[in-house]
């Protein structure tokens, strides 16, 4: 999978993303992270982006044709814009949908995805309505600049890959991905400050290990993001489980 990061700071994103599982995984040409700098782009000596917005206002707006430019060079790197497609382009935006594991599986599936990073007081409205494709937010809460948000955004997308993670399966049965969150887990020793590994755990009944693991990500998840189980699909049996921990825990 191929991302494309327009950024006015590439040298902070390419530090975060090439290190580590993500990091590893482009080595091995598992991904591609391409950080493009919209100060290429400017048209002044200075490489300045900004300028004061219309109507007032504090701060400073990044300019429409240094962002068109970058992202028409982009275009040239992608395989929609080679056939004259548009391609997908996301802006970190607090008016964007909230992202969540949903939205990562989602754009897990493009062959390529491009990221669009603000600063300042954001970008001017003229170019955001001609190439952004999807509006998203990482969270109800202001960044100085897009990049930390599509360093979130990539690593999550990106562990959804094929073969980036270690263990494929591991992806499969983590917080979020069935609206519970993930059971508690332990390494050696089995006793440690005198708190002992679950016996369950030591059992070697697989079965039950399971059946344990899907109680405790139900508990957790009950107590910890109780939202999320509107939309967890759960047994006869576990929501049966669900009400009695309910009833149990309330009593308490």
């Amino acid at each position: 999978m191929k991302f494309h990061i327009m950024t006015l700071f590439p040298e902070m994103v390419e530090q975060g993303l090439r290190t580590s599982i993500i990091g590893r995984a482009e080595q091995k040409g598992l991904l591609s992270i391409q950080a493009v700098n919209i100060r290429d782009y400017a048209f002044n000596k200075h490489q300045s982006v900004d300028d004061y917005p219309y109507g007032g206002g504090a701060g400073m707006l990044m300019q429409a044709e240094p962002v068109y430019q970058c992202y028409k060079a982009v275009c040239q790197e992608t395989k929609e814009g080679l056939e004259g497609k548009k391609p997908r382009l996301v802006y970190l935006s607090p008016q964007g949908r909230t992202f969540n594991q949903n939205i990562a599986e989602e754009f897990a599936q493009e062959e390529e995805l491009i990221l669009l990073c603000g600063h300042y007081e954001g970008i001017d409205e003229r170019v955001l309505e001609e190439i952004v494709t999807d509006y998203v937010s990482i969270g109800d809460y202001v960044l100085t600049g897009g990049e930390l948000a599509a360093m979130v955004m990539v690593d999550a997308i990106a562990r959804l890959v094929p073969g980036v993670l270690h263990n494929d399966v591991s992806a499969e049965f983590e917080s979020f991905q069935d609206h519970l969150l993930e059971y508690p887990q332990y390494s050696r020793p089995e006793i440690w400050h005198d708190k002992q590994v679950p016996p369950i755990l030591l059992s070697g009944h697989h079965a039950n290990i399971e059946k344990w693991r899907r109680e405790q990500s139900i508990i957790r998840t009950a107590r910890n993001r109780p939202d999320l189980l509107e939309k967890a699909e759960l047994t006869e049996k576990e929501q049966k489980f669900l009400e009695e921990y309910r009833k149990n825990n309330l009593q308490s």
